[in-house]
């Protein structure tokens, strides 16, 4: 028998024996936005680049109004491109009326103490107190809205007749009802109420001028103080009722 036909040696035991390699275990199916407890984060950086550029936008818009701020300007102030915040912001006008849309809801939920109050004393007390700490805190928000006003409210008028309007008919309706229980003077409760703002916004679109006035670089928190008393005082005397009322 030739060695290409003769039979070939049967493999021993051992040598058939092989180590087999361990299970292989199959690889968890990636988890749904709804499933993944890190979906949140990706939103929260959108809210945080959101109120980054708000914040930004806000200081330029108080500086040089609507038609001089720019977007590349915004952006290049927090480093990104203007490619980028149109990513979040799809023109200047929406990114300009977030903004006001900001500033005018927390300066309305500061100013819901006249209404909510019992006491017309304390209630105004409040409200002024109130109003002077938007002014120092968010300066930077008062001037935007009032350059906004001072323009005729082009972009905004439907904000504030929606809901400054609703706010002030409130307000004047617990003034009526002050005064028909006889503890505020009768006046035009209207007036008063833009009389309040006016002197208490001043102390954020003037406080340079003011400053200056004093003496000062800036004006400092006793200036504050003494702007709250003396508005306060005004306010109290002229709602105070006479033998007439």
């Amino acid at each position: 028998m030739s060695a290409k036909n003769s039979p070939k040696p049967a493999r021993t035991t051992a040598a058939r024996k092989t180590v087999s390699a361990p299970a292989r275990q199959p690889r968890p199916a990636p988890l749904s936005r709804s499933q993944d407890a890190a979906a949140p984060q990706p939103r929260a950086a959108r809210l945080r680049r959101e109120a980054e550029i708000c914040a930004e936008a806000e200081r330029q818009f108080a500086q040089f109004g609507f038609e001089g701020a720019s977007l590349e300007n915004i952006a290049a102030a927090i480093g990104i491109s203007r490619h980028n915040l149109l990513y979040y912001f799809p023109s200047k006008e929406s990114l300009y009326r977030r903004v006001l849309d900001e500033v005018l809801t927390e300066w309305l939920q500061r100013m819901g103490g006249i209404v909510a109050g019992a006491d017309p004393e304390a209630a105004m007390r409040d409200y002024i107190a109130a109003k002077l700490r938007f002014s120092r805190e968010r300066p930077a928000g008062s001037q935007v809205f009032a350059r906004e006003v001072m323009a005729g409210a082009p972009r905004f008028r439907d904000a504030i007749e929606q809901l400054v309007l609703p706010a002030l008919k409130a307000d004047v309706k617990t003034f009526e009802r002050w005064a028909r229980e006889k503890r505020v003077a009768r006046l035009d409760y209207r007036h008063l109420m833009f009389t309040i703002w006016a002197s208490t916004q001043a102390y954020a679109d003037l406080a340079p001028q003011f400053a200056i006035l004093l003496g000062k670089p800036v004006l400092e928190e006793g200036d504050y103080a003494a702007a709250e008393r003396l508005i306060t005082r005004l306010v109290l005397a002229g709602l105070a009722v006479d033998a007439g009322d």
